[in-house]
């Protein structure tokens, strides 16, 4: 996993891991959430993937677009 850069600080995730068609999120009190193309959808994963990188707003968007479209909890 890399490390979320949190340009904010105020994030609640900590770390993320990118593939081709998902992207695996940590978030601050352990859990580990799948997102992929077929529960979040193609633009979703995406954009997510996106703000995981400039380590900006993945959790505000994770909230307001994606928070129950996981595919699995991982832990």
């Amino acid at each position: 996993m890399h490390r979320y850069v949190n340009g904010e600080a105020d994030s609640d995730i900590k770390a993320f891991e990118l593939s081709s068609d998902s992207i695996t999120v940590e978030f601050s009190d352990g859990t580990v959430y799948l997102y992929d193309c077929s529960s979040a959808g193609v633009a979703n994963i995406q954009q997510m993937k996106q703000l995981a990188l400039s380590g900006r707003g993945l959790n505000t968007y994770i909230n307001n677009y994606a928070k129950r479209d996981h595919a699995v909890r991982i832990r």
